[in-house]
């Protein structure tokens, strides 16, 4: 059954519209704080958030709908995406919620919510507090002595900054990098450039001033020319650029060439394989990752498991299959030894441990194989299912025909925008192109058909 307010990574749309509504924020408090109630015991969430202005308006309107559930809120304020993750765990909450639109531009917004494990939760769960959230629940809620309280955390950056330094070893330095971090004006502005400079890097900080309207704003993972630019102009060693909640990473290296997910998980992948700690024989990827990537594992003799886009996905087919490493094209990288979702800046570290042991440039070190050619395009759509019609069905055979078995053609609507997305790629970017255009031709006539 198709979801009303859930998409790919939680609830997620323009602020203030449906559904990122103060409104129902408040129903998703209330919902997700009577799924989780379990015994007698007071009940707890963590509840954090990245630096959009909206944020103010739904972290009061959740805080209101928990309460009312009977739920006490612990509120961490700006803060990773995987801090909360892991103080869900730490501070023995039942429910971790992040208030984040990731990488999106600041007028959007979302809610990402965690089970008391750490894990983002299951659509079995998802759709439960759904069913909630269209029918009255006021007769569930506490009665007046057993409503919820709110208060502040203190301590938890410094409880995050600890966690982000012991995944590497005791006796790892990071003394005579210099590192530029761009924090996307986002959630680790504050504990990225501690972590790396308590590490003992030199670390220069960009986009680490936050407005509330800045978050992404042609800067972080999405954007890193800028971060390549500062590489190049202060001599870095190398670059980080983290998305607005800092679940996801891209590295620059010392020549500013940008180097993806499919790239770092390559890279930890063969050193993890090395070191006889790679577990479960490959690493989980999606649709979306580079042919490239799938042919280097091969090379290893290791597999390449793919799943549907979204991290989700790919951390429950790592659990599924016993794999400790797994992720995204675009830079979620999860490293189940630590992590119970993608943390961009611990798998940076991953990449930082690489090029301290090996003493190598990071461009030497962080490009692991030749990507296929591959190209993406979106389309932009109004409604409808253009992808159910007749010559865009015909046009997607046609293209599949032609790449022949020799390459890949992957088309999916966007979990979080009105886009559907056309990825091809094989070795000859010239029929790269060509079937890409035709099927994005076909979408745009039927669109405009309809």
């Amino acid at each position: 059954m198709a979801k009303k307010y859930f998409g790919t990574d939680g609830i997620r749309g323009r602020a203030n519209r449906f559904p990122m509504t103060g409104e129902i924020a408040m129903k998703v408090g209330m919902a997700a704080g009577l799924a989780f109630q379990n015994g007698s015991h007071r009940h707890r969430v963590v509840l954090g958030k990245d630096t959009r202005l909206s944020g103010y308006m739904i972290e009061n309107a959740l805080v209101s709908g928990f309460c009312a559930a009977g739920m006490d809120v612990f509120l961490l304020g700006p803060i990773p995406t995987p801090a909360v993750a892991m103080l869900v765990r730490s501070l023995r909450a039942d429910i971790g919620v992040m208030i984040s639109a990731s990488h999106n531009p600041y007028y959007d917004n979302g809610i990402k919510l965690f089970g008391p494990d750490g894990y983002k939760l299951s659509d079995k769960i998802e759709g439960r507090i759904e069913a909630m959230l269209d029918r009255e629940v006021e007769l569930a809620l506490a009665d007046n002595g057993g409503l919820g309280r709110a208060k502040r955390v203190d301590g938890v950056h410094d409880r995050y900054i600890e966690f982000a330094k012991r995944t590497l070893p005791r006796s790892m330095s990071l003394s005579g990098l210099r590192i530029v971090v761009d924090c996307a004006n986002g959630a680790a502005y504050k504990v990225a450039p501690a972590v790396l400079w308590e590490l003992g890097a030199e670390v220069v900080a960009i986009n680490d001033e936050p407005n509330g309207v800045n978050i992404n704003e042609d800067c972080g993972s999405t954007h890193p020319l800028g971060l390549a630019k500062k590489v190049h102009e202060v001599r870095a060693d190398i670059g980080i650029a983290l998305d607005g909640d800092a679940d996801r990473v891209v590295i620059v290296d010392e020549n500013g060439t940008v180097i993806d997910g499919d790239q770092i998980m390559a890279l930890i992948a063969q050193s993890w394989h090395k070191a006889g700690k790679l577990q479960g024989g490959g690493v989980v990827a999606t649709v979306m990752s580079n042919l490239g990537l799938e042919r280097f594992m091969s090379d290893l003799k290791l597999d390449l498991h793919r799943v549907k886009v979204g991290d989700r996905h790919v951390v429950e087919r790592m659990r599924a299959n016993g794999l400790n490493v797994g992720g995204e094209q675009s830079g979620h990288v999860v490293l189940s030894d630590f992590s119970t979702t993608g943390d961009g800046l611990v798998a940076a570290l991953q990449v930082l441990a690489c090029i301290k042991r090996e003493n190598r440039p990071a461009s030497e070190v962080c490009k692991k194989f030749e990507p296929v050619p591959q190209l993406l395009k979106n389309v932009r759509i109004a409604g409808g299912k253009p992808l159910e019609t007749a010559p865009v069905k015909s046009a997607i055979a046609e293209a599949e025909a032609r790449l022949g078995g020799k390459g890949r053609l992957v088309i999916r609507p966007s979990g979080t925008e009105p886009l559907i997305r056309v990825m091809a790629e094989a070795d000859d970017p010239a029929l790269v192109e060509s079937v890409v255009d035709d099927v994005i031709s076909a979408i745009a006539d039927s669109k405009n058909a309809a």
